[in-house]
């Protein structure tokens, strides 16, 4: 499978796309990365390990329509048959959406959905809910409100800060997303117009990650 990936930030994520391929547990090819910021970490990495890196600024372009037509027609050019949003932090228009439905999965750190959009960790700390987390869904044009693949939990402690939170979720979110991923790769995980279909079933909730960093 022919994976591209969005990115703003550091790129954690993306190495956990590329430890996951190399352990043998991921089967695909990484054909381009693709970011919003010029100075991203993950546009390093990506260039480290040989995958072609593309920063794209919004500044550069008239409004946001115009950057998303360069940014995914730069994305279709490298042919991807699956496009991993991995903490790409801009709204997606939905021209791009539509252009590439049933091929773009994003990662969002809730358990949607719970806090779609920004602050999570600390949405979930001022809620005092007792259980937080990590979500794969497809994207469409409802923001963090496409069909959800699968959750990640993590148990909020009294002591929690939405940082020292973030990190828990966020060392889950690197288990979570290759093995979506790699689901999607083996052809056995599939949109299925609201909802997801595993081996050709639909799904009546997520598939959960459990302790062995397998999708249950």
């Amino acid at each position: 499978m022919r994976i591209a990936v969005l990115a703003s930030g550091r790129g954690s994520n993306l190495r956990a796309l590329l430890d996951a391929r190399a352990a043998g547990r991921l089967d695909a090819a990484f054909v381009g990365t693709f970011s919003d910021r010029p100075g991203a970490g993950a546009l390093e990495i990506a260039r480290a390990a040989g995958i072609p890196a593309h920063a794209l600024p919004p500044r550069a372009y008239a409004d946001r329509a115009a950057h998303d037509e360069a940014l995914f027609s730069a994305v279709a050019d490298v042919q991807p048959d699956l496009i991993v949003c991995a903490g790409y932090m801009r709204l997606i228009g939905d021209a791009a959406v539509a252009r590439f439905a049933g091929r773009m999965i994003n990662i969002h750190p809730s358990l949607l959905p719970a806090y779609r959009g920004l602050h999570t960790h600390q949405r979930a700390l001022d809620d005092r809910v007792p259980v937080h987390g990590a979500s794969v869904h497809y994207v469409t044009a409802a923001l963090d409100g496409g069909p959800v693949i699968a959750q990640a939990e993590v148990a909020v402690r009294a002591d929690d800060d939405a940082e020292r939170l973030a990190a828990r979720v966020l060392a889950r979110e690197h288990r979570l997303l290759p093995a979506c991923v790699a689901l999607i790769a083996d052809g056995r995980l599939r949109q299925l117009d609201d909802a997801v279909a595993l081996d050709g079933t639909r799904l009546t909730r997520p598939l959960r990650l459990g302790d062995d960093d397998r999708l249950h």
